[in-house]
């Protein structure tokens, strides 16, 4: 009945609506090709039908079906002469890509197989022969050969693997011994390439083109030789693949698993026929998504279709990925070894059973913490960027992250910021809990920072600034401060910009009475006459429509400021550090605007640390206004000499008229 449902059923949804539910089952892993797929796809759905898992495999079945649904559209709407160009920029395409071809080296791909199964059982020979699965009844690591047979697999819930297949056990994961295991296998793939390229703890590409030629050995000996020699060493088995290219290598290893070899040669007959009738799926990058895609917009199911829809690949997808499906039809890889490069992070995590008890949250995060710890002094790295990964009983993702002012490495260190940002979090029902550092310090000495050096807010809050405003320039730009704050440097500088000479203007009176105003300066204050009636103004202003202020209200600005040291402008820019803090950079209290990393409320210093971070970055960008900020101060000190200077004038003036002399010309001008 199971085995002839499935032709008669397609449309058939509200009798057996799991032929719609196509996230949950793959027979594209080694050891399942003979399963029984409808059993499985139902089985799952009941199990699986509303539950949080299910509700978030429904999200996934909605959200293929939006994407299907969207390049259909724009499908359709492609003409007959749309296709046409596109056809020719696709052949144009696979020209340029069929002469990247490289049949110059041979790469073996190295799969271990079954691992963690593996060596559990080599560490419990009873469990030889009976299906078993390494993890629990939350969720599964991986599978033996006997129980992917009834469709258990990695990445399954561990109740629904037992229900598929009742007698199955359950080994927790030890990833200490995996590790250790591990280590034993690459000691043996450095023998064959010191440069191999390892993808995981199971996992290894290799460049066997210069042993072939210095043994004299044909690949495929050479694959035997180091399967036999990893069987040998560490009791467990591998397959592996040779092919031109790491993308069919890795393909090739899958062919005969377990325990098994397949060679392609180097020759571009070969690889096309290889790809011809290859299911995408089978490649490296396609997953359930893009396949479901490619199948029911497309209609292309093989990689030799790749080529064949061309045209509307390049027509709908970008030129990268359009290249990428191109070079799959194409049988196409990459053949070089890589530069060596500074790892970017490191990162480790767990699923569990969901769980909202914090005690046992901290004991998985302690666990993590110091694995990573383990791996990063390992490769004797240092960072200075913790990440903290949850996903809730919801299947929703959270990430929060926090950037330290010092490297860290140790597991002390990595536990105690990590627990600030799970505790920032709390209560919440977790099942999966992960940690990252990143942001290494480039170097393997795992150097820190110097303790002395002050950050920019420390600098400034603690005003030892010896005098030196001219190396703060404008800081309190819209990118740090809401436009509901005023910054006093900013109508100082925008004032103190202008040109403080004064036209003769015939409607100003010279016979006007003196007033004063005080400027403080080096903490105590010095009078300064000024002419304090409104026809003296225009003497202070290049007019009315420039400034569109008085004299007066300039003054004003400079009443509570010091002019020889700024101290009080750098008290000003404090204070609009500490609500930069509290308004703009952290939206909604939580993520930085700038950089989208999330801090909790509670890390006052961390988000301070990265507010300086910021402020450093802009300070470095407006170098150049750091020039116009000395010339606000010179310009301040020159306004204070001519004040004195003008009001020395305007008395000599009123002696010369009161002795009934002449004035000279030059009286009426200032030179500038």
């Amino acid at each position: 009945m199971e085995g002839t449902s499935n032709s008669s059923s397609d449309g058939d949804d509200g009798v057996r609506p799991w032929h719609s539910y196509h996230t949950v089952y793959t027979s594209s892993k080694p050891g399942m090709q003979g399963v029984d797929k409808e059993k499985v796809q139902r089985i799952v759905y009941e199990m699986s039908k509303g539950s949080k898992y299910f509700q978030n495999e429904e999200r996934k079945e909605a959200f293929i079906t939006h994407k299907i649904h969207k390049f259909s559209t724009q499908c359709a709407k492609l003409t007959q002469p749309d296709l046409s160009h596109y056809r020719k920029v696709a052949d144009r395409r696979i020209l340029d890509l069929e002469a990247t071809r490289d049949l110059s080296r041979i790469w073996l791909h190295v799969d271990m197989d079954a691992f963690y199964a593996a060596v559990e059982t080599l560490s419990n020979p009873t469990l030889k022969g009976k299906p078993m699965a390494v993890g629990s009844m939350s969720m599964i690591c991986t599978a033996n050969y006997e129980a992917r047979k009834f469709g258990v697999r990695a990445a399954m819930p561990g109740f629904i693997a037992q229900r598929l297949c009742p007698d199955l056990i359950f080994i927790p994961t030890d990833f200490k011994k995996y590790t250790h295991y591990s280590d034993m296998t690459r000691k043996i793939f450095q023998r064959y390439d010191p440069n191999f390229l390892a993808s995981s703890l199971d996992e290894a590409y290799l460049d066997i083109t210069e042993v072939c030629k210095e043994r004299d050995f044909k690949s495929e000996e050479v694959a035997e030789e180091l399967r036999a020699s990893v069987y040998e060493e560490t009791g467990l088995t591998c397959s592996a693949g040779v092919a031109p290219n790491r993308l069919l290598a890795k393909v090739c290893s899958d062919i005969n698993k377990p325990n098994g070899q397949y060679v392609l040669p180097n020759d571009r007959m070969a690889v096309m026929t290889f790809t011809s009738s290859l299911p995408i799926r089978k490649i490296g990058g396609i997953g359930k998504v893009t396949e479901h895609i490619l199948k029911e917009v497309f209609g292309i199911n093989t990689c030799k279709q790749m080529l064949e829809k061309g045209s509307y690949l390049c027509a709908l997808f970008s030129q990268s990925t359009a290249d990428f499906f191109l070079s799959v039809g194409l049988g196409i890889g990459k053949t070089d070894s890589p530069q060596v490069r500074c790892r970017k992070s490191i990162s480790n995590e767990r699923t569990f059973s969901t769980t909202e008890d914090g005690a046992l949250l901290y004991k998985r995060l302690a666990e993590l913490a110091e694995m990573l710890s383990t791996d990063m002094q390992k490769e004797g790295l240092c960072g200075r960027t913790l990440t903290l990964k949850l996903k809730t009983a919801s299947f929703e993702v959270r990430t929060r992250a926090v950037t330290l002012q010092k490297y860290i490495s140790s597991s002390v260190d990595i536990l105690k910021h990590a627990s600030k940002l799970l505790k920032a979090e709390l209560p919440i029902s977790v099942r999966l809990i992960g940690l990252k550092v990143s942001q290494f310090n480039g170097e393997k000495s795992g150097a820190t920072l110097d303790p002395t050096q002050k950050t920019i807010t420390n600098f400034i809050n603690s005003g030892d600034t010896r005098g030196n405003y001219n190396s703060f320039p404008d800081v309190t730009d819209h990118d740090f401060i809401s436009d509901t704050e005023t910054d006093l440097s900013i109508d100082i500088q925008r004032t103190l910009q202008h040109d403080w000479t004064y036209p003769f203007d015939d409607n100003h009176s010279l016979d006007v009475d003196q007033q004063s105003c005080t400027v403080r300066k080096n903490g105590g204050e010095e009078e300064v006459p000024i002419s304090g009636n409104d026809a003296s103004i225009g003497y202070y202003r290049r007019g009315t429509e420039e400034l569109g202020s008085t004299f007066s209200s300039s003054i004003g600005q400079f009443e509570d400021i010091n002019v020889s040291d700024g101290s009080n402008l750098l008290e000003d820019e404090r204070l609009n550090s500490s609500c930069q803090e509290k308004t703009m950079l952290w939206l909604n209290d939580y993520k930085c605007s700038l950089c989208g990393i999330e801090m909790p409320p509670s890390f006052v210093e961390e988000r301070l640390e990265h507010s300086d971070f910021h402020l450093a970055e802009k300070l470095q960008k407006e170098e150049s206004r750091t020039h116009q900020g000395t010339y606000v101060l010179s310009q301040s000190r020159d306004l204070k000499d001519r004040i004195t200077t003008n009001q020395s004038k305007s008395k000599k003036q009123k002696l010369m008229q009161k002795e009934g002399r002449y004035m000279a010309l030059d009286y009426f001008f200032v030179k500038k």
